[in-house]
């Protein structure tokens, strides 16, 4: 599946959030990864981010694609971090 997360958290656990997610996912932008992965992987990144924020004070938003080509990205200026294909 494809996954696009954004957060709002605060500040003293943003760096735990964003080493966390940079295992799995591609950082885009400031408080936004996005990328593909399996199930288990999912279980792995749900998991993970509920042991790190504090769910009265953080907020996450994941949005879930079955593939990355169900999904249109549109970009305007400039694209800061871009995901490219390495074989």
């Amino acid at each position: 599946m494809y996954l696009i997360i954004v957060y709002d958290i605060k500040v003293e656990r943003v760096n735990k959030v964003k080493s966390f997610l940079r295992q799995n996912l591609f950082w885009i932008q400031n408080s936004v990864f996005e990328g593909e992965v399996t199930k288990s992987e999912y279980s792995s990144v749900i998991s993970g981010l509920k042991n790190i924020i504090d769910s009265n004070e953080d907020s996450v938003i994941i949005y879930r694609f079955r593939t990355k080509d169900e999904m249109n990205k549109e970009i305007l200026g400039i694209e800061k971090s871009p995901i490219t294909e390495i074989l």
